[in-house]
């Protein structure tokens, strides 16, 4: 599965446009997540390491989601794909991997 953050893929050509298709996750920032970011807020400067590592691991499920979606569709590619993060309540995010789910073949040479 190509994804791709372009509106197009350089070789090849959409043969069919399938629909949006997005990958959702939730995620609940761990206790020693949330006391890290709230020390190196206090103290200041630096890396939360732990938070950053629950943000890429949620947008990395997120996009696994994203491309279930699209093969469900029988999808070659999805393009545009973008990520959009939402905070829910006090401790949670939000994250989605939203794009369009095309069909696609290679350009003859």
């Amino acid at each position: 599965m190509i994804v791709s953050t372009m509106n197009d893929l350089p070789g090849y050509e959409v043969t069919e446009v399938l629909g949006d298709v997005f990958g959702l996750t939730v995620l609940v920032r761990t206790p020693s997540s949330q006391i890290e970011a709230g020390l190196r807020t206090f103290f200041g400067g630096g890396e939360a390491r732990g938070l950053s590592k629950e943000l890429h691991d949620g947008r990395l499920e997120a996009r696994r989601r994203l491309i279930e979606a699209a093969e469900e569709l029988g999808a070659d590619a999805v393009l545009a794909m973008r990520f959009e993060t939402s905070e829910l309540r006090d401790n949670g995010l939000e994250i989605c991997a939203y794009g369009t789910a095309v069909k696609a073949r290679r350009r003859a040479s």
